[in-house]
């Protein structure tokens, strides 16, 4: 599992998914989610609009990502 730094919260699902280099677009990104193949703190995720904070943990195609907010 790797931490991600977030410097605002919250951020929409989708976007981290691309931003991470998770998926190749936010169109495959939003495919994926409505496919129920991401997982929110370990349970399935279909809202590509879900608002992610820091605690949470995502996991798709075999990687997993916790959100950790930038100390200011």
């Amino acid at each position: 599992m790797r931490d991600v730094i977030l410097k605002n919260e919250p951020v929409e699902l989708h976007k981290i998914l691309k931003f991470e280099g998770m998926v190749p677009s936010g169109g495959v990104a939003k495919m994926a989610i409505d496919a129920g193949d991401v997982y929110v703190n370990g349970e399935v995720e279909t809202r590509k609009r879900k608002k992610i904070v820091a605690g949470d943990v995502i996991e798709f195609n075999g990687e997993s990502i916790r959100m950790v907010l930038s100390p200011q």
